[in-house]
């Protein structure tokens, strides 16, 4: 069960599934962070490289209020009430949309995403290289540089120094976008998946076949790419309720409530045993609600949690971040919240996160820069509460690869 931290450690000296609850009349919010901040990723001032107790970002939307949150792996992105989205981290590939590049000791600041104006965003993405938006019309907006296709822009583009509109998806109502380090999937609101980027590893199923027949997709590393969205054709008329990209492999959940895996299987990341490079069903012990996944390993909402049941993990656990023992590369229940509910789980490099629907945060996994919160460097084998937010609503938790994001109600 999850047990709750009653001291620190070691004190420093110096963010489908994403969940977003509603912000009640008279709320607005704020947006903190912990973790490693060599990048910037946690929007706070240098100095300060890791953050070890979440911290409240200096993030003053210049319309409207935070509405959710998102984690690429070394930056961050903020959406508004009003449909701005902002960025702040590392931003080697032009990740954060800013024009003309900022320096490095500019990463951390907060600053509006520039090329959006006519947008009204309602939901952000991101990769380690890539950003992506998603308007309320459902269109896509990408920017970031990629030689792997994930701009979803065609073959003579790898780089997008300002948000630029996916017109390959132009009549799609896009709901969902999730990136691995090289492919992608884009989920629409009646059901349908698409993919493209890098298909060798696997984790976009049987187009890696598709794409790997033809010459015409081999980019110059002599990687096989698909630089156009295909649909996922051996769903079979299934349709997809969420979906989500690890490192090297892809889990789907249908609506039919079958949960699909694919891609590489180095730690056990597609729940069953054996690699294959097509989609295949996965055994769960409780139904799923929603998917997500860190760089190796998967986080399901069992359908149960919303009335005290499970999270259940399974795959690379070097550092605990399954937050359970037993087999690693078989799925197996976390732990269960006997009068809670569990709304939302994220996952990092090594690192997990939890919301309830109380608002309450657990994290487990490695400490190191501080990414778990609990003022400590020490790993953790199973969820702990952050208790240096009790009082406070927290409304998202979301996790890049070595830092973790929240988004907090504030009456």
């Amino acid at each position: 069960m999850f047990r709750r931290l009653r001291s620190p450690i070691q004190r420093a000296i110096t963010y489908r599934h994403l969940h977003r609850r509603s912000i009640s009349h008279g709320d607005s919010t704020a947006v903190y962070s912990f973790g490693d901040n060599s990048m910037g990723a946690l929007g706070l001032p240098s100095p300060l490289y890791d953050a070890y107790e979440p911290t409240r970002l200096p993030l003053e939307p210049s319309h409207g209020f935070v509405s959710s949150i998102a984690a690429g792996h070394y930056h961050s992105l903020a959406v508004t009430s009003a449909g701005e989205v902002w960025s702040w981290g590392r931003n080697d590939e032009a990740q954060l949309g800013r024009s003309p590049p900022t320096s490095r000791d500019k990463w951390h600041e907060p600053r509006r995403v520039e090329g959006l104006e006519s947008v009204r965003a309602r939901a952000a993405f991101a990769s380690g290289v890539v950003s992506a938006v998603v308007g309320e019309d459902g269109s896509l907006w990408v920017w970031g540089r990629s030689k792997r296709g994930q701009l979803c822009l065609g073959s003579e583009i790898t780089e997008a120094i300002k948000p630029t509109k996916v017109n390959s998806l132009a009549g799609e109502n896009i709901v969902k976008v999730a990136f691995g380090w090289g492919h992608a999937l884009a989920m629409t609101e009646d059901g349908k998946l698409f993919g493209w980027g890098n298909a060798e590893d696997g984790g976009l199923g049987r187009i890696m076949l598709q794409v790997c027949s033809s010459s015409d997709t081999i980019a110059e590393e002599g990687m096989h790419i698909a630089w156009e969205p295909r649909e996922l054709e051996e769903l079979d008329g299934r349709r997809v309720s969420d979906m989500a990209c690890g490192l090297d492999h892809s889990i789907v959940l249908c609506k039919n409530g079958m949960l699909l895996s694919c891609g590489r299987n180095t730690y056990g990341q597609l729940g069953r045993r054996g690699e294959e490079f097509e989609m295949l069903p996965v055994v769960l012990p409780l139904p799923a609600v929603s998917v997500t996944a860190g760089l190796g390993h998967c986080l399901v909402l069992g359908r149960e949690s919303t009335e005290g049941g499970g999270i259940i993990s399974w795959g690379w656990n070097e550092s605990s971040q399954l937050g359970r023992r037993g087999e690693s590369d078989i799925p197996g229940e976390v732990c269960t919240m006997e009068g809670e509910k569990v709304v939302g789980v994220s996952g990092g490099r090594v690192h997990s996160v939890a919301v309830s629907h109380e608002g309450e945060v657990w994290t487990w996994g490695s400490g190191r820069n501080g990414r778990l919160g609990l003022e400590s460097t020490m790993d953790v084998p199973e969820p702990m509460q952050l208790e240096s937010l009790e009082g406070q609503r927290v409304l998202q938790a979301v996790c890049g690869f070595d830092h973790t994001l929240l988004l907090v109600a504030v009456q």
